[in-house]
C-alpha cells in the first residue's frame, strides 16, 4: 500500500528544505525527498541574503547560523576609468543583517535539516529519487519513488516541485518553461585568498573576458564567464591558456592551486519561466518554476522567498485538507512580480554588459553614473535593496516562529 503525507516536497535544496521546515512548524505533515545521500555539491548558490537572514531570525535559527563558517560580502564595486566605484553597498540597508553571507550551501542545508528533525511533522528521506507522479483523474495525488528499500509510492494532498531547473516533476506534469536567450556559461573554481583581503566583490573585465572573485573564508570563489556553448572548445586549448588569461585579469591571484580541468566546474546558464506554476495537486517553485541567471547572485534568495510565500499561503488550507487550484494560483500571483522584475534586470545585464564584453567590446558603467554614485553614496542603497532584499520579501507565519 502507498504511504501517505499531507505535503510531498521533491528536492532538498534551499527552497525545498525551507518550505518543509516552515510547513512542519505550522502543523502540516511534510515529507521532503532528496535523491542524493548528502548535500555535498560544490559551487552551488552559496549566498544567504539579508532577507533570508531575517527569515532565519524569525525561525529562531540565526544563532545557529552564526556558528557556520561564512564570509560577509558588504559591497560591490565596478572599475571605472581605472579606479573602483562602489555601486552596491549592503551596509546602507535598513536590515538587521546588512550584508550577504557567503556560506557553503551544504552547511546551510544541514542546519535546516537539523531544525526539521526537531519537528514531529517533518520527515526527510535522503537517497530517495522521484520517478513519476500519481494521479487521480486529472489531479496529482502524490509521487512514485525509488529509495534504499526499493520502489514505492507516496500519496499527498499537495506535491511541491523543488527539484531544480531540470525538474523531472515539472516535465511529468507537462509544464514547459519559456526560455530566454543567454550569452554566457560560467566556469567556477577556487584560488587562495589572504586572510587580510577585503570582503568586496569587484568584477574584472577585459576584452572578450570577464570574471568575478567572491571572497570566501580562506579562498576566492572565481566565476569566469565564457560564451554560451564554448566549454568544450575552450578546454581544448589547454589549462595554460586559461591561466594566461587569468594572469592578465587578476595578476595578484595565486593560480598555483589550479592544476587540472577537474578543478574547473561548468555551469550551463539558463533563464526561463513557467507561464503557469501549478496543476491541480502540484506546485512548482524555485528553479523548477523559473531558472535564474547567476547575474546578481539572487537565485537562491528568490527560491527561498518562493518557499516562504508558499508556506505562508498554503499551511492553513493544507491543515484543513482543502487545498485548491485557486490557492496555488495565489502563490504564483504573490511571486510573479519579483520574479519577472528580477529576470528583466538579468536580461538587461546580459544585453548591455555581459554579452558585449564576451563579444570583445570594452564596457564599463557610464562615467556620469559613476560620478553620481561617488557624489551621492546613498544611491548605493537602491541596487543593494534589489539584490539583498528583493521585491515582496516574505515573513515567517507567527505559528512557525521560535
Amino acid at each position: 500500500m502507498a504511504e501517505t503525507t499531507t505535503c510531498a516536497i521533491v528536492g532538498g535544496g534551499p527552497a525545498g528544505m525551507m518550505a518543509g521546515l516552515i510547513l512542519a512548524r505550522c502543523g502540516v505533515d511534510v515529507t521532503v525527498m532528496e535523491k542524493h545521500g548528502d548535500f555535498l555539491r560544490d559551487f552551488r548558490g552559496d549566498t544567504v541574503h539579508p532577507s533570508t537572514m531575517r527569515l532565519l531570525h524569525e525561525l529562531g535559527l540565526l544563532d545557529t547560523f552564526d556558528e557556520l563558517p561564512y564570509s560577509k560580502l558588504e559591497s560591490v564595486a565596478f572599475p571605472v576609468e581605472g579606479r573602483p566605484v562602489t555601486l552596491i553597498d549592503f551596509r546602507r540597508l535598513r536590515e538587521p543583517h546588512p550584508f550577504v553571507a557567503m556560506v557553503p550551501q551544504w552547511d546551510f542545508l544541514d542546519m535546516l535539516a537539523d531544525a526539521g528533525e526537531a519537528e514531529p511533522h517533518f520527515t526527510l528521506r535522503m537517497r530517495t529519487e522521484v520517478t513519476g507522479l500519481l494521479r487521480d483523474g486529472g489531479k496529482v495525488c502524490g509521487v512514485r519513488f525509488t529509495g534504499p528499500d526499493g520502489d514505492g509510492e507516496l500519496r499527498a494532498d499537495l506535491t511541491i516541485a523543488c527539484d531544480g531547473r531540470t525538474s523531472r516533476v515539472r516535465a511529468e506534469a507537462g509544464l514547459m518553461p519559456r526560455q530566454y536567450p543567454v550569452p554566457l556559461d560560467v566556469w567556477w573554481f577556487r584560488v587562495p585568498r589572504a586572510d587580510d583581503a577585503v570582503y568586496t566583490l569587484i568584477p574584472r573585465l577585459g576584452q572578450g573576458r570577464a570574471l568575478i572573485m567572491i571572497p570566501r573564508v580562506g579562498y576566492y570563489q572565481v566565476g569566469y564567464l565564457i560564451p554560451k556553448g564554448s566549454d568544450e572548445r575552450l578546454r581544448a586549448r589547454g589549462l595554460a591558456a586559461l591561466k594566461a588569461e587569468l594572469a592578465t585579469l587578476v595578476p595578484e591571484a595565486d593560480l598555483s592551486t589550479l592544476t587540472s580541468w577537474d578543478d574547473v566546474k561548468m555551469l550551463n546558464v539558463e533563464l526561463n519561466r513557467l507561464t503557469t506554476w501549478y496543476r491541480d495537486g502540484l506546485l512548482c517553485i524555485g528553479d523548477a518554476a523559473h531558472a535564474m541567471s547567476p547575474a546578481g547572485g539572487v537565485g537562491v534568495n528568490v527560491a527561498i522567498q518562493d518557499a516562504a510565500a508558499a508556506a505562508r499561503l498554503l499551511y492553513q488550507p493544507l491543515r484543513e485538507k482543502r487545498v485548491t487550484v485557486r490557492d496555488l494560483a495565489r502563490v504564483q500571483r504573490q511571486r510573479t512580480l519579483p520574479v519577472v522584475v528580477t529576470q528583466a534586470f538579468q536580461r538587461l545585464i546580459h544585453a548591455r554588459l555581459l554579452g558585449p564584453v564576451l563579444a570583445g567590446e570594452v564596457v564599463s558603467p557610464p562615467a556620469a553614473l559613476a560620478e553620481m554614485f561617488r557624489r551621492v553614496p546613498l544611491l548605493t542603497r537602491v541596487p543593494a535593496y534589489l539584490v539583498g532584499v528583493g521585491l515582496r520579501s516574505e515573513h515567517i507565519p507567527m505559528v512557525a516562529r521560535r
